[in-house]
């Protein structure tokens, strides 16, 4: 577990001190467009795998890049499953939106625009940025880890919390939320980004293949490029990730107890 924690906190300082450094910089001196900040914001997020991979031989010795990967990825993946934990994940944030639609007395597709870039560009951003930035280190070794020691659902719950407090300085940097917005936007993101863990981890208990974590990383993150929403969705999307987690933990223990 040493092991372990010093890889948590080295993730931590090198993604705090790239945001702070590489994207502070090029907004405050640079004044670089939003596309450069884009670009930077997705370097930053590759923190947890260039830190496994410039550790590695500390953090996972006797064992090659090549075998870790290969391990990785070596799970059997099946259509169906793959599906399953892509619709989840799309239908929860879709849920979200649809009962905040009903409650705001709005229409469904008023929560929705193109943003600033191209579909073709969000796609690329989407997938470039945190499911293959950040996956090898949240769920290629850091969940494995986890997962030895505890069982499925405190494994998951710690994930959760290691992967949202990373996130720490984004959401006083890179958030459209202040004063007592903040409380609940936090919250949110702590138990949104648990429940997200609570997903992985149930498919690749299953089938142990890093694609999971990727695909649902990404379907997760897509939709958030489009999204047009105030306070009142991450707290109702909270609310859905809570009821997600107990239909796992059920699911869970029917498999597997």
């Amino acid at each position: 577990m040493k092991t372990l924690r010093n890889y948590v906190i080295a993730t931590y300082l090198v993604f705090w001190v790239m945001v702070l450094g590489l994207c502070g910089s090029a907004s405050m001196v640079f004044h670089c467009p939003p596309v450069v900040m884009r670009i930077l914001s997705n370097v930053c997020a590759w923190s947890p795998t260039l830190v496994l991979l410039a550790g590695f031989k500390y953090f996972m010795p006797g064992k090659s890049i090549k075998e870790f990967y290969k391990t990785a990825f070596g799970g059997g993946v099946t259509s169906f499953s793959l599906a399953e934990a892509c619709l989840l994940t799309l239908s929860a944030t879709l849920l979200s939106v649809f009962i905040l639609s009903l409650i705001e007395g709005k229409v469904f597709s008023s929560y929705w625009s193109l943003g600033s870039y191209p579909l073709w560009a969000s796609l690329l951003f989407s997938i470039t940025s945190g499911p293959t930035g950040e996956e090898s280190g949240w769920r290629g070794f850091v969940r494995p880890c986890l997962n030895a020691r505890y069982g499925f659902f405190k494994a998951s719950v710690i994930q959760g919390l290691i992967w949202a407090f990373w996130h720490t300085i984004l959401w006083f940097v890179d958030s459209d939320f202040f004063g007592r917005q903040m409380i609940p936007y936090v919250l949110s993101n702590i138990i949104v980004m648990t429940g997200l863990c609570f997903i992985m981890n149930y498919f690749m208990k299953k089938h142990d293949n890093l694609i999971y974590g990727i695909a649902v990383h990404f379907c997760f993150n897509f939709l958030y490029c489009f999204l047009k929403v105030d306070i009142l969705f991450y707290v109702i999307l909270s609310s859905v990730y809570l009821g997600i987690i107990g239909v796992l933990c059920w699911r869970n223990i029917i498999q597997y107890d």
